[in-house]
């Protein structure tokens, strides 16, 4: 059984309509308002076609200070961080010495030596602690500070009532700013492939902006959305999710756990020519040494993948679907797989067949499905 030791102060909110909070990276998480497939599609279009708000405070939050901080974040990360100016974020990858992936994190440089690192479920603290050790840096774990997703196409104009500038936020730009009279840090950032924000703020004040954001966006369609929407979201947008995505949980016949940059399609991850971050020789010599990879599926007809179906070629297994989904709004059926190296061609004829034994056509398919040029989440105005 999983020990919930971190608590977000929206828990009571979640518990109010129906949230069942599960453990997620030691917090306990409203994966579900109800388990109904209504209610799913329901958030899943919130999302998509005005905006849903979600408690996303579960991430680990780091803050890095003092003349060591950008050294520190350089070894243990993948990219340049000289190159990321005060008010401007990045997404980054984090290795192991082995050169294989550990953590995913946002990377953002709030001042000249003050950095905040957010990250997932992997060992990206450790890393960070153990690069930290000797220098002049301070690094503070803070559960206090807590983090809602506004996401949807009509998140900045929700926003643009209440925040001067937002419209001129640049995607992974960071603005400190005030909301309904309370101090926040807005970042524009989010894991859903839709124009979205990342609202941060102090634990004291984070049921008031819940609560002021869903009554004052009610009319424009706003309401509250499920954690597992995110997968939904994140399997139209080809982004992954650790370790659901990952060997830790679809592990290899014939070895330990552990996926390369090159196997998750994350090698843009590492700012080119960067060498000395933490497993950078080991990364660059995988390079064509792939053993699968990630790639999507399109199905054929309304029936979603199962949850590990096994992915077939010529009626024989040779991987697995790490998360599907159905979209009737998009009149699709897509997935995300770990498939073999010759299999991730565009146009590959594969089967996935589903726990009950049913078998669905479907063919593979780059990603993301959704917004393929980015030109949404982007979006400029």
């Amino acid at each position: 059984m999983a020990i919930i030791y971190r608590t977000s102060a929206l828990a009571q909110r979640h518990a109010e309509i129906g949230g069942e909070l599960e453990d997620w990276n030691g917090m306990g998480t409203a994966w579900f308002y109800d388990h109904s497939d209504e209610r799913a599609k329901a958030d899943y279009e919130a999302v998509r076609t005005k905006a849903g708000l979600m408690d996303v405070s579960g991430l680990k939050k780091i803050h890095l200070s003092g003349p060591h901080a950008a050294a520190v974040i350089d070894r243990a990360t993948t990219r340049n961080v000289d190159k990321l100016m005060p008010g401007r974020a990045v997404y980054a990858a984090m290795l192991d010495d082995r050169g294989l992936f550990i953590d995913d994190c946002v990377i953002y440089r709030l001042s000249v030596n003050n950095w905040l690192l957010v990250h997932g479920t992997g060992t990206g603290h450790e890393s960070l602690a153990m690069a930290a050790y000797g220098k002049n840096v301070s690094m503070i774990f803070d559960d206090d500070l807590h983090d809602m997703s506004l996401q949807g196409p009509v998140a900045v104009d929700f926003l643009a009532k209440h925040v001067p500038g937002i419209r001129d936020l640049a995607y992974f730009g960071i603005i400190q700013t005030k909301l309904f009279g309370k101090p926040v840090m807005i970042s524009r950032t989010g894991y859903t492939g839709e124009r979205g924000y990342e609202i941060f703020c102090e634990g004291r004040h984070a049921i008031e902006l819940w609560d002021a954001i869903l009554e004052d966006g009610k009319d424009m369609g706003i309401r509250p959305v499920q954690f597992s929407t995110l997968d939904l979201l994140r399997t139209e947008s080809y982004l992954l999710f650790y370790p659901g995505d990952n060997s830790e949980t679809y592990p290899f016949d014939d070895g330990p756990c552990g996926d390369s940059l090159w196997e998750l399609g994350l090698e843009f991850t590492v700012s080119p020519g960067k060498k000395g971050f933490r497993g950078a020789e080991n990364h660059y010599a995988l390079e064509g040494k792939e053993r699968f990879k990630i790639y999507g599926v399109r199905l054929e007809g309304t029936t979603a993948a199962d949850e590990g179906a096994e992915l077939l070629k010529d009626g024989k297994p040779v991987g697995v679907v790490t998360y599907g989904m159905r979209s009737d709004l998009f009149d699709h059926t897509v997935g995300i797989a770990r498939m073999p190296v010759d299999c991730a061609v565009p146009g590959t004829q594969l089967t996935v067949r589903n726990a009950d034994g049913t078998e669905i056509p479907c063919v593979a398919e780059e990603m993301p499905f959704y917004d393929k040029d980015k030109s949404i989440r982007t979006a400029k105005g």
